[in-house]
């Protein structure tokens, strides 16, 4: 009779082998090789649950019909969640998407919130657009062309150089943060794919102020943008009111302040949005118990002309 020992060994070796199959991610392109996970803090899954399930407005605002936070003008745009509005994205399945930012109000770039449902999976952007994917709530998987897969969770990040093909895949509800512009070519410089976390990146010196920043791009000249992550306690404020020709586009993450665009002073909170044209005065303050987090697009490394 087969000693226990014996048993032991075979089965352990099965069960091995079979958790070995099950560790391939498999993707309607075929099997993905070397599928990585991009880490993201312990508690994942609670950071910015203010973006995807926001506080629709005031308490004793909410049954106030036609009520809105949200405000246009030529320099500046406040967009709150109660004013969004989700449609299928086009060339992306079972996906919705509600545009925040585009050049209809004079942007160079769109920025858009993608809300992925089960079995969902992305379009590529028109020829000659770079993208860049932030990941706010869920899990979902970046392929490139070569077939290699990579597994974003939230707080991660992904940089797509123009005609890049790819595609990212959402097994279970997930939404993203997505910035796209037509990108300015420089002769001799080429972009390069990045994916990573943002706790990955390392803490910057910020001469004058006291909040934090990280940028999640290089800043070489490849590079005609960037996304910041500045975080500020309560209380923080910038010292610099700031007024430059850099356009930026904002997602509040985490916390509430006032911010100020032009001469309008507003309350903002996390779920918010903001478009800030060229030469803005633009001016923030943390209030609140809870530190605040935002999430900053900014141009750079063009010549204004």
């Amino acid at each position: 009779m087969q000693s226990f020992s014996a048993f032991f060994a075979k089965s352990f070796l099965l069960l091995s082998t079979i958790f070995g199959f099950l560790s391939i991610a498999v993707t309607e392109e075929g099997f993905c090789i070397a599928p990585s996970i991009i880490e993201s803090n312990s508690n994942a899954e609670t950071l910015y649950s203010k973006v995807t399930n926001p506080t629709l407005s005031p308490t004793h605002l909410q049954d106030l019909p036609g009520f809105t936070r949200s405000v246009y003008k030529n320099d500046h745009a406040l967009i709150t969640p109660e004013s969004h509005v989700f449609s299928p994205l086009p060339e992306w399945s079972n996906t919705l998407g509600a545009y925040l930012v585009s050049p209809a109000m004079g942007a160079h770039f769109v920025m858009y919130i993608a809300k992925m449902q089960e079995s969902s999976k992305s379009g590529l952007p028109p020829k000659h657009v770079e993208r860049f994917v932030f990941v706010v709530q869920g899990l979902v998987t970046l392929t490139n062309v070569s077939g290699i897969c990579q597994t974003l969770m939230v707080d991660s990040f992904a940089y797509l150089p123009p005609n890049s093909k790819h595609h990212f895949e959402s097994y279970e509800s997930s939404t993203l943060v997505v910035f796209e512009r037509r990108y300015a070519y420089l002769e001799d410089h080429i972009p390069e794919p990045i994916v990573g976390s943002t706790n990955q990146q390392p803490l910057l010196d910020t001469p004058g102020e006291v909040f934090q920043l990280r940028k999640l791009l290089p800043t070489s000249l490849p590079y005609d943008f960037n996304i910041h992550i500045m975080d500020f306690q309560p209380g923080e404020f910038l010292n610099v009111k700031e007024v430059h020709y850099n356009q930026h586009g904002l997602l509040l993450l985490e916390g509430q302040g006032i911010y100020r665009l032009g001469d309008s002073w507003y309350p903002v909170e996390a779920g918010d949005a903001i478009w800030m044209a060229p030469f803005v005065p633009q001016w923030y303050a943390a209030l609140g118990k809870i530190p605040t987090r935002y999430l900053l697009y900014k141009d750079v490394n063009r010549n204004p002309l």
